[in-house]
């Protein structure tokens, strides 16, 4: 894709994060982006701080675990500003931490619900639109570097899985289809994001009963270290920065640390070796 101004870029979890620095990198391109997220207060602080700043903007609460939400973000998008050329489902959740045959059904739903849901309500929606315009798109899809190796990260490191997986299908169907669509997915190492704060925004229908389990030892100390990690992460505005270039060059994976490829490689070789997993690490 190489024609951005006064197009038109829609953003999932826009309201920090990622997602605001993508929102951000777009606009700064001269793109109009519609700003979505579950969180209101954040939202709407976005959104007039980007038109402040000279942006235009359109602000959508949306529940991305919810298809009704994902189309009436669409419906708002094409009706405000005529139609939508890149797609960033980048909405996500960090729970469902801790041994998968304790987390709660309502665990799997919440995670899941955002982070994959969440993607696929957003392919199902968009791409038909984007299709139908004939004109140069792009999907990212956000995932993680969690999604690329083996590692301990339970539901979430499940979603994103997932997230690579449906990216690399729907890249493949778009090209047999001959679309002018591309696609992304983007595998992010370590973030300064408030993403370990998530269960800020988890729904009250979702809440186990008698609140979260407490952690052992072990898990406490994980929790506690990749706090620190995010804190000392990569900003959103570099990641944003490789994101608008992949979008540029039609990049399929963005791996925004290179430094976490030895791990990735000794997953793939395991696997071709026939060999048990084995947890490289994140760092």
């Amino acid at each position: 894709m190489k024609d951005f101004r006064d197009r038109v870029a829609v953003v999932t979890g826009a309201a920090s994060g990622i997602g605001r620095g993508l929102a951000e990198r777009f606009a700064a391109e001269g793109m109009k982006v519609v700003l979505a997220d579950v969180e209101p207060a954040a939202l709407e602080r976005a959104e007039r701080e980007m038109k402040d700043a000279g942006a235009t903007v359109l602000a959508v609460p949306t529940d991305v675990s919810k298809a009704e939400d994902v189309r009436a973000l669409a419906d708002q998008a094409v009706r405000a500003f005529g139609g939508v050329h890149i797609v960033c489902n980048n909405a996500g959740v960090g729970g469902g931490a801790g041994p998968l045959w304790e987390n709660t059904l309502a665990d799997w739903t919440w995670v899941m619900g955002v982070n994959l849901w969440g993607v696929v309500h957003g392919v199902r929606t968009f791409v038909p639109i984007m299709l139908e315009q004939e004109s140069e798109g792009h999907i990212v899809n956000t995932a993680s570097v969690a999604g690329l190796i083996t590692g301990p990260l339970g539901i979430y490191g499940v979603t994103k899985f997932a997230v690579v997986a449906l990216s690399e299908g729907l890249y493949i169907q778009l090209q047999a289809a001959g679309a002018k669509i591309g696609v992304s997915v983007l595998c992010p190492g370590w973030v300064n994001t408030n993403i370990a704060d998530a269960a800020r925004n988890r729904p009250a229908e979702l809440a186990n009963e008698g609140g979260d389990p407490l952690l052992i030892p072990q898990q406490e100390t994980l929790r506690q270290l990749m706090e620190q990690m995010l804190k000392a992460g990569m900003s959103p505005a570099d990641v944003a920065d490789r994101v608008f270039d992949a979008v540029r060059e039609g990049k399929f994976y963005i791996l925004t640390h290179p430094d976490m490829k030895g791990a990735i490689q000794l997953r793939m070789q395991n696997i071709l070796d026939e060999k048990n997993p084995v947890f490289a690490g994140l760092a």
